[in-house]
């Protein structure tokens, strides 16, 4: 009994002695080694909560949500979680770096700020710090028309020219590729290409309007009407010098004029024998008006026209008889109103009239203009205005006299009206301009014959970009052949002509054969006297000079030589004067006295017969 208790107390003691000895050994591992076992436990921790959250979301994001491998680092940790935060593609930054990514989001929004603040501004968008000038004559340039694509100019004048421009085919010279006289001795009132751009209408200063292709070949002719028939629905073309015309937006083959013969017609491609539909301007009295021009709505569904009484008249496209919109005072009473201008929304309309006004109409309230600015000069029936692309803009052109300031394209804001912006362009009135949507460019037709075309290198797309960095072609001397080569290749060799080798060659040689050539015959030279050139040569007109055409001058006095045979016919007359010997008297002359002064009147002269 007594040897079973010292045996318990002795194995007490060796587990006690053992406990403490572990205890030592578990503090010097602390000491070595917390860290991992700091990490290990927040390790065990996160599993736990982990798991704990996994429990409650569902078994589908229990592979999501659990970790596999070692844990992570706390700084990759940290760095992960910003980059997911700022979504940025790459590997993760140095900790210390502080870059262009701190300060990305002030510097976008400036930029976005300074890019807003452009696009609120749109005389920012003007592309006017580069022109080109284009030489079309000297006189007015009174029409302009560019193709949709903006490959093509066009420029017709008071010279009756009509001159072809191609932007891509130009060089620094400038020059047009064709030019020609489509309407003989009118002038060109207007000038534009269809939607497609194949065909191009011409409207001068006849009452026939034409339409030519791109290469300037006669198309259509529209037909001449009856200038006797008093209702001008009742013939089949216009019958007085037309006004303007333009193209159908949607319809390719629909085209519209308008004439001093007080009508607006409309016409079809197709059918160049009879007009489509006709347009009867009315004044308030019933009686007949002149449209001075016309146009179409954006969307092709309305008519405008202005008149030489001040009003503007607008039309339903397919009812022709009554006006749909009618404003009576518009502009001053006899001044032409030389355009008319849709805005791009389809919902105001510019006019621009002869009283040297501008103004700005609603079409859903066409009783007032919305806006209107005068002191514009307009010396010229076809002074234009226009819409900028972005539709907050309205530019117009000024007239001046000869030597008395230069013309100015001037752009007003469309809301405020205000003149924000202007150009100098030349010493001479602006009557064309243009603004073409998909280059980005103006175009602008002066009263000196000159054509401008203004644009910006950055904001403006080919066009005048295209040429202005082509450098001039040297120009080459015109070489032709001297005659006709004709290619035989089958011929036998006897029939075989001679291939010319080199045609400068052949040119030189041709030059000094007379023949070829076709040298002129040299003047008239030589020994000679008395228009008669000495006998030279070997010729048949050399033998007859010769030998028979011999001289025969007399270089005598001419009352000796007319009176040297009158003393051997009077001595021994033969051929006259025997017939007359009985019957011809003898002539009595008087003898003028030594007394008688010579002023005095003789006597026989005051004896009466």
């Amino acid at each position: 009994m007594m040897s079973l208790i010292a045996f318990g107390i002795v194995a007490s003691l060796e587990e006690r002695q053992k406990e403490i000895e572990m205890e030592e050994e578990g503090e010097s591992s602390k000491s070595v080694k917390p860290s991992v076992q700091s990490q290990r436990g927040k390790a065990a921790s996160s599993r736990v909560q982990k798991s704990d959250s996994s429990s409650d979301s569902g078994s589908d994001s229990d592979s999501d949500s659990e970790l596999i491998g070692p844990p992570v680092p706390p700084q990759h940790a940290a760095q992960q979680g910003d980059d997911d935060d700022d979504e940025h593609v790459g590997p993760p930054l140095p900790p210390g770096y502080t870059g262009s990514t701190a300060h990305s989001d002030d510097d976008d929004d400036e930029e976005g700020e300074a890019q807003d603040d452009d696009d609120d501004n749109p005389v920012k968008k003007i592309p006017d710090t580069h022109e080109i000038t284009l030489q079309h004559g000297t006189k007015t340039v009174s029409a302009l028309g560019l193709d949709p694509s903006g490959a093509r100019l066009v420029s017709g004048g008071y010279d009756y020219d009509v001159r072809f421009w191609d932007f891509a085919g130009m060089d620094q010279a400038l020059q047009a590729f064709r030019s020609l006289q489509p309407c003989e001795c009118h002038q060109i009132k207007a000038l534009q290409y269809s939607i497609t751009g194949d065909v191009m209408l011409v409207v001068s200063g006849n009452a026939q309007a034409k339409v030519l292709d791109r290469d300037g070949f006669s198309v259509m002719e529209c037909v001449k009407g009856d200038q006797y028939i008093v209702d001008m629905a009742n013939t089949k073309g216009h019958t007085a010098m037309l006004n303007c015309g333009c193209w159908h937006p949607k319809i390719k083959e629909e085209f519209m004029t308008c004439s001093n013969d007080g009508t607006v017609r409309t016409w079809d491609l197709n059918s160049e024998k009879k007009h489509k539909s006709v347009f009867k301007p009315r004044s308030f009295q019933g009686k007949k008006v002149i449209p001075t021009c016309c146009t179409y709505s954006r969307d092709g569904k309305l008519i405008a026209a202005g008149c030489q009484d001040g009003t503007i008249q607008i039309w339903d496209r397919n009812l022709s008889v009554h006006t749909k919109f009618h404003c009576r005072q518009a502009h001053t009473p006899g001044s032409d109103t030389s355009c008319l201008s849709f805005s791009y929304d389809g919902t105001m309309l510019a006019s621009r009239g002869g009283d040297d006004t501008l103004k700005m109409w609603d079409i859903r309230n066409f009783r007032k203009p919305v806006n209107g600015v005068s002191g514009l000069t307009n010396y010229f029936s076809m002074t234009d205005c226009c819409f900028s692309p972005d539709d907050k803009l309205l530019v117009t052109g000024t007239s001046v006299k000869k030597d008395e300031g230069n013309g100015k394209l001037v752009f007003f804001d469309r809301i405020s009206f205000q003149r924000v912006y202007e150009i100098d362009v030349t010493n001479a009135s602006v009557v064309r301009c243009l603004w073409h949507p998909k280059l980005n460019q103006i175009m602008v037709g002066t009263g000196n014959g000159l054509v401008k075309v203004y644009y910006d290198p950055v904001k403006s797309h080919r066009g005048a970009k295209l040429c202005v960095v082509k450098s001039k072609r040297k120009e080459k001397h015109a070489e032709a052949l001297t005659q006709d080569y004709i290619i035989t290749p089958h011929a036998l060799p006897m029939f075989r002509e001679a291939r010319q080798r080199s045609t400068r060659k052949q040119l030189e040689k041709d030059r000094l054969d007379p023949k070829k050539s076709h040298k002129p015959e040299p003047p008239v030279s030589g020994p000679g006297r008395g228009g008669r050139v000495a006998a030279h040569g070997g010729t048949l007109s050399s033998f007859i000079v010769k030998n028979i055409a011999l001289d025969k001058t007399d270089d005598s006095n001419p009352r000796e030589a007319i009176l040297r045979h009158a003393k051997e016919a009077s001595e021994n007359p033969y051929w006259i004067a025997p017939a007359y010997t009985e019957t011809q008297p003898e002539p009595v002359f008087a003898e003028e006295s030594e007394d008688e002064e010579p002023d005095q009147e003789p006597e026989w002269k005051k004896r009466k017969i």
